[in-house]
């Protein structure tokens, strides 16, 4: 129980009842994220951009080789291939958004679960991407190597922690758009 102007002023709890004010225009933001891209960033052209990046996903990760035959380098390697398994769930995820064209309420059943996916795959690419820069930085005279190993094992705790999350998404995507649409609008009124 928070009481006098002081005590609800330092204890922070003023700050979070300001705050909750702006809390309804964040709460549908993410759909509104999602639905763009769904319909107009992956549908409109028949999913041909959003291919293409995955494409170029594949292909950095296949372009990461260790130079060298140690640890780090196997590591980052490994790392590679699990964003490249991830990237094909997720190609398998959007041929079904894609079959699902024609039904927009299908299509955006998946919305949410889509974009959440792509931002995890993408994040990953990434994360390895620049584990693989600093793997070969840390060879060079002078460099950090503590930053430098910090980078591959964040790479490392992030393709360990959200890759799985893509497939689980993918699978989601794939199998869930039917439960979703069985819900009928009395199932959710309040007797």
């Amino acid at each position: 129980v928070h009481g006098g102007m002081g005590f609800i002023e330092e204890t922070g709890a003023a700050q979070h009842y300001r705050d909750a004010r702006i809390l309804p225009i964040y709460e549908g933001t993410t759909a509104i994220q999602a639905n763009d891209l769904v319909f107009r960033k992956t549908l409109r052209d028949g999913g041909a951009s959003v291919m293409a990046l995955l494409d170029d996903i594949t292909a950095d990760m296949n372009a990461i080789t260790p130079e060298h035959d140690d640890e780090a380098a196997a590591q980052i390697a490994a790392m590679a291939a699990r964003v490249i398994h991830a990237t094909d769930n997720a190609r398998h995820a959007i041929q079904h958004l894609l079959a699902a064209a024609n039904s927009p309420r299908k299509a955006a059943a998946s919305g949410h679960h889509f974009v959440m996916m792509m931002g995890m795959l993408t994040g990953g690419w990434q994360m390895v991407r620049g584990a693989a820069i600093a793997r070969k930085q840390s060879q060079t005279d002078g460099a950090d190597v503590n930053f430098l190993s910090t980078r591959w094992t964040l790479a490392d705790v992030f393709i360990t922690q959200r890759m799985p999350q893509v497939d689980a998404l993918a699978e989601t995507i794939m199998k869930g758009d039917e439960a979703v649409l069985a819900i009928a609008a009395d199932m959710l009124a309040v007797q």
